[in-house]
C-alpha cells in the first residue's frame, strides 16, 4: 500500500522524514517553522505539484520521481546524495541545488542554480535550460542532449560527457576534462579545452578568443569557427575546420586544415611544436 499525501502544508523539522512508499502531491513545504530536510532519507516517493521554499528537503533520497514542482532560491542544496530519481517540467532555482547523486534524469526543466551538478554521475539533462557557474564540477558520465546553457567555468574535471544538439555560452569550459563528445552544437566562449584530454567536436560552431590549448588527443571533425585567435597551442590535435580561423600558434602535433588562416604564430615555444597547418586548395 502507498501511502498518500496531498493539498497540505508542511514547515517544520524533518517533516515528512524516511517516507517510503510515498505520493506526495500538491503540498508547499514552507511557512514560519523554517524546518530543514522535510523528505530526507526517503525510498520510493513520488513527488507532483508541490512548491518548496525550505532548505536540503531530498537529501539521501533513493527511488524519486519530481514532476511539475518549483524549488525556488530559499530552497538551498535541495537534491544531494540521492539517486535513481526523475525530474520533468520542474524549476530548480537554488544555489547547489544537485550534488553527490547517481542515476538522475532531469527534462523539461528549467534550472538556476551555481555549482549545479558537482561530484555527480550518470546525470541525464534533456530539453532544458540551465544557468550556472561551475555546471558539473568533477562529475562522471553525464549526458546532456537540446540543452540552453549558460554560465561560467563549466564541466571542469568532467570525465565522460556527452553533448548533442545544444547551445552552450560559457567560459572556461571543459578544462582538465576526460572523454568529452560534443555534437551538433554551438560553443560559445572563453579559453575553451584547455587541459583536455580526449576531447571531440563534431559538427560544431566554436566561438570565442584562444580556443583548445594544452590539450591531448583533440579531435575537430566538419566544425567552425568564428573570432578564434591563438588557437591550439601546444596541443596535440586533428581538426578538420570548415572556413576560416584567425590565427593558429604553435600546435604540438598533429593537422589542422582549414579553408583559410588569418595567421600562423610560430615565435617562442617552450617546446619542441610540430603540428602542421594545411590551407585547402
Amino acid at each position: 500500500m502507498r501511502k498518500i499525501i496531498t493539498n497540505r502544508q508542511f514547515d517544520e523539522e524533518r517533516a515528512l522524514y524516511h517516507s517510503q512508499h510515498a505520493d506526495i502531491t500538491d503540498c508547499i513545504f514552507a511557512g514560519p517553522a523554517d524546518g530543514e530536510s522535510v523528505l530526507k532519507e526517503s525510498r520510493d516517493i513520488n513527488v507532483s505539484g508541490c512548491r518548496f521554499s525550505l532548505r536540503y528537503p531530498m537529501w539521501h533520497t533513493d527511488g524519486f520521481t519530481l514532476d511539475r514542482s518549483d524549488m525556488d532560491e530559499l530552497t538551498r542544496a535541495a537534491i544531494w546524495y540521492s539517486g535513481r530519481g526523475k525530474i520533468t517540467d520542474s524549476r530548480l532555482h537554488g544555489i547547489k541545488a544537485v550534488r553527490e547523486c547517481f542515476d538522475i534524469e532531469i527534462e523539461n526543466s528549467d534550472i538556476l542554480s551555481e555549482e549545479f551538478g558537482w561530484k555527480s554521475s550518470g546525470i541525464t539533462l534533456k530539453n532544458s535550460a540551465v544557468t550556472s557557474e561551475y555546471l558539473f564540477f568533477d562529475s562522471r558520465d553525464i549526458r546532456l542532449e537540446k540543452v540552453k546553457m549558460k554560465g561560467k567555468y563549466s564541466f571542469q574535471y568532467v570525465d565522460g560527457l556527452v553533448i548533442e544538439d545544444s547551445d552552450l555560452d560559457t567560459k572556461d569550459a571543459f578544462w582538465h576534462s576526460k572523454n568529452v563528445t560534443v555534437r551538433d552544437s554551438v560553443v560559445k566562449g572563453e579559453y575553451l579545452g584547455w587541459f583536455s584530454e580526449g576531447l571531440t567536436l563534431i559538427n560544431c560552431r566554436i566561438e570565442g578568443t584562444q580556443p583548445l590549448c594544452y590539450c591531448k588527443n583533440l579531435t575537430l571533425i566538419n566544425c567552425e569557427t568564428k573570432d578564434c585567435d591563438l588557437s591550439f597551442e601546444y596541443s596535440d590535435v586533428n581538426a578538420e575546420i570548415n572556413g576560416h580561423i584567425v590565427s593558429v600558434k604553435n600546435p604540438r602535433s598533429g593537422r589542422i586544415i582549414a579553408d583559410s588562416v588569418g595567421e600562423i604564430v610560430t615565435d617562442d615555444p617552450v617546446m619542441e611544436c610540430r603540428g602542421e597547418v594545411v590551407i585547402r586548395r
